[in-house]
């Protein structure tokens, strides 16, 4: 099996940096999978090439019950295996030595050569192309010497696009099992924990992302109602009634996704708020309700995945609206730790259920980002109250609601950030409870309004 990801970002061979691998080494590295070799055919100031190539094999291999398998030839879940063993740190988005470049989307090429797919080009194109990915699918022939006999189910897959090198190699550790269809490996619990975080940032938001579920779980069906409930959370558009906990508490009076949007708005509302950021806008929720109130007369939303702005564009159907509401909204490709001086002067900025997923080490950042820098005369933050989880009966005992969330905070926690953040920048703060209120645990989510002194 063989996969080549191609930048002509200058200098190129930055992307030995975001990969952890020297362009100038051919390593090999033993994977559940197999002998994995990455190797650079290009390396220059202009174009370089990363190739990962995966020896299976065939006969240490399982044939799943046949005398001959494609499984050790065919890009699927073999390959992904190899991927989140040989570019783990690069998977986590982390590069010490390069990070403003980590953050930022970069001119991408993909290409396998030979990808196992049941659904054919069609497939390919409506799971890879919302994410942003432009594809050229083309079918392998069966035998090239006899064209009568037609075209296999096996693709050469080409992807061309701008992304972050995290977010597309987790497209791939996902994608390509889905179009396979046939994981190699028994499918347990803890593959919905892969799925979802090799998915955060996006999957969410995917209009196939059902598909995507049902085919990366092998369609075990207890697993992928786990999955997509969680997602639901996250999209806030569908199955509302479930929390990043799985399922509601018992007597919830609302669903939470509802609760906690209503409150933000309720805050906007009550300060006067006319130009918002909602930023970490995800797929698009708040920015659905934002749209829906002509009061708001101007909303950007921003995030650092391209693919959920795509879906929150998708989402809202921007292609469908009448102009003078498509005009209030602005969407943008942002980092919350990274200071951005156009996004100064509006009235209020949102972080609805996003500070959780920043590593703690990054919330300096954050804070001059949007404190500092943005500085708007108002900023309403939402977070999980971590206390809360006791009461949600399918979530384990010191498990987060979601497996891309750095923390999770108490409620004196949350105050201490958010009264530090306050008097650091001159702003006051007060708190709400969002969702039933529990009298020992609080409630599910914690709000807290920041206003700036001199406004």
């Amino acid at each position: 099996m063989l996969l080549t990801l191609t930048t002509t970002i200058r200098p190129a061979t930055d992307l030995g940096y975001l990969l952890f691998k020297h362009p100038a080494k051919a390593q090999a590295f033993s994977t559940a999978a197999g002998a994995a070799h990455v190797f650079y055919p290009a390396a220059d100031e202009d174009v370089c090439t990363a190739a990962l190539l995966l020896e299976v094999d065939p006969v240490a291999r399982p044939r799943d019950g046949q005398h001959v398998s494609d499984r050790p030839y065919a890009a699927g879940s073999q390959l992904a295996v190899a991927m989140a063993t040989v570019f783990r740190t690069a998977m986590t988005g982390r590069c010490d030595a390069r990070p403003e470049l980590a953050e930022r989307p970069i001119p991408l090429s993909v290409r396998v050569p030979a990808t196992s797919c049941r659904g054919g080009a069609a497939l390919v194109e409506r799971l890879f192309a919302p994410l942003g990915w432009r594809v050229d699918a083309r079918p392998v022939p069966l035998d090239p010497e006899f064209p009568d006999w037609g075209d296999s189910r096996y693709l050469d897959l080409r992807l061309d696009g701008e992304a972050r090198v995290a977010d597309a190699l987790k497209h791939l550790y996902v994608l390509l099992p889905v179009l396979d269809d046939t994981k190699h490996y028994w499918v347990a619990e803890d593959e919905v924990g892969k799925l979802l975080r090799a998915g955060a940032g996006w999957l969410a938001g995917h209009p196939e992302r059902d598909l995507i579920s049902a085919r990366y779980l092998a369609h075990q069906g207890g697993y992928v109602r786990t999955a997509l409930a969680q997602l639901a959370e996250l999209d806030g558009a569908t199955e509302e009634s479930l929390d990043n906990a799985l399922t509601e508490p018992v007597n919830a009076p609302a669903p939470l996704a509802v609760v906690r949007r209503q409150a933000v708005l309720a805050a906007l509302r009550e300060v006067g708020a006319r130009r918002v950021l909602d930023l970490g806008c995800g797929g698009g929720a708040l920015l659905r309700d934002l749209l829906a109130d002509p009061a708001f007369t101007e909303i950007v939303g921003t995030d650092v995945s391209a693919g959920a702005l795509a879906a929150a564009e998708r989402r809202l159907g921007l292609d469908r609206l009448p102009d003078h509401t498509r005009e209030r909204l602005t969407l943008r490709q942002s980092s919350l730790t990274y200071t951005d001086p156009s996004l100064a002067g509006y009235d209020a900025a949102v972080l609805m259920e996003v500070v959780e997923h920043v590593d703690p080490s990054r919330l300096p950042a954050l804070e001059r980002a949007v404190f500092g820098t943005a500085r708007p005369a108002h900023v309403v933050v939402t977070t999980p109250n971590v206390e809360y989880n006791a009461l949600f009966p399918a979530l384990p005992a010191g498990q987060a609601r979601h497996p891309d969330h750095r923390f999770e905070w108490t409620r004196a926690e949350f105050r201490e950030w958010a009264g530090a953040v306050a008097e650091r920048r001159g702003y006051t703060v007060r708190y709400s409870p969002v969702g039933p209120e529990d009298a020992e645990l609080g409630a599910p989510t914690q709000l807290a309004l920041f206003s700036r002194k001199e406004a």
